[in-house]
């Protein structure tokens, strides 16, 4: 199992959306605080991405922001335009934009997406993402994420049979490469990379989070985890702790209730069936630790979720 995907897959609610916006300065628009994670990417002309902490920031042609933690921001044409509250509706959609007038020429094209969140369990390795990812195209890197933003907005520019399906996979794509681009320009950028961007470059950790994830039921202890990975048990232990920032089986607890809240929330298992993939024996002494963990009964918190 992929650990990255992982993460994504267990905090994730609902269908992403997406949608081309076409601007015409001077524009501006304030997202207000919500459960939802969003991206811009650039495709002509330039912004301003004014988030609430911190300093503004210059986007070009090719640009791609991503703000993970649901706090408001801004998107202005020039830092001096009051930009106005725009509003997520019910279905998770940002409204449409007035009509240009007739013959108007954008001055700035994007596309904007977003996430929900469930927060509750957000996984530490979004939690430590800044408040703003910036991944400049002048860069040169990160070739896959610039073509999952032209194909997602191609099929947003002339939506073709599938598109429905296609746009949705696509936003999982992409959110997944500007998380991959992120890490990975971590784990370059620093000498001595620390937290997630450490714990993903270093192959010990990576396996022993691999095997969990790939098989939460097991009865993983840590001096098998060790063994698996190469290390002894004492080295091993204190090399995860540091960089995952939890014991490996204290990581493994909170995997196994996060995998099964994401179980009781999507699926229509039965209780037993849950405990068993996530290493119960019985159904009472799983129903003990999730609650415990969430504060309410498996069968409570499926019906509040649903």
């Amino acid at each position: 199992m992929d650990v990255l995907s992982d993460a994504i897959a267990a905090m994730r609610t609902g269908r992403p959306h997406s949608g081309r916006r076409n601007k015409y300065a001077p524009w501006g628009m304030r997202i207000e605080d919500s459960d939802g994670a969003g991206f811009h990417a650039l495709l002509r002309g330039s912004a301003w991405l004014i988030p609430g902490a911190g300093e503004p920031v210059a986007l070009g042609p090719g640009d791609v922001v991503f703000l993970a933690h649901g706090r408001g921001y801004a998107l202005t044409s020039d830092l001096d335009v009051e930009p106005d509250v725009v509003r997520f509706g019910a279905d998770g959609r940002l409204p449409e934009p007035p009509a240009p007038a007739p013959g108007s020429t954008p001055d700035t094209v994007m596309l904007c997406g977003a996430y929900w969140l469930d927060r509750t369990r957000a996984h530490p390795l979004l939690s430590e993402l800044p408040e703003v990812v910036h991944l400049p195209a002048g860069s040169g890197a990160h070739g896959s994420l610039r073509a999952a933003v032209e194909l997602l907005s191609t099929e947003l520019a002339e939506p073709q049979p599938g598109a429905d399906q296609i746009v949705t996979s696509l936003l999982d794509t992409l959110l997944l490469y500007i998380l991959r681009a992120w890490w990975q320009g971590e784990a370059r950028g620093q000498d001595h990379p620390t937290g997630w961007a450490a714990a993903l470059a270093d192959p010990a950790v990576t396996a022993a989070l691999q095997a969990i994830h790939a098989a939460p039921h097991h009865p993983w202890t840590v001096e098998e985890l060790a063994t698996r990975v190469g290390l002894s048990r004492a080295a091993f232990a204190r090399r995860f702790t540091t960089l995952v920032g939890r014991p490996p089986l204290t990581y493994l607890t909170w995997w196994r209730m996060t995998t099964a809240g994401r179980l009781l929330r999507d699926d229509a298992l039965p209780l037993r069936h849950v405990a068993q993939r996530t290493g119960y024996t019985s159904e009472f002494a799983f129903a003990k630790a999730f609650k415990r963990e969430y504060g309410v009964a498996p069968g409570q918190y499926r019906k509040e979720a649903s």
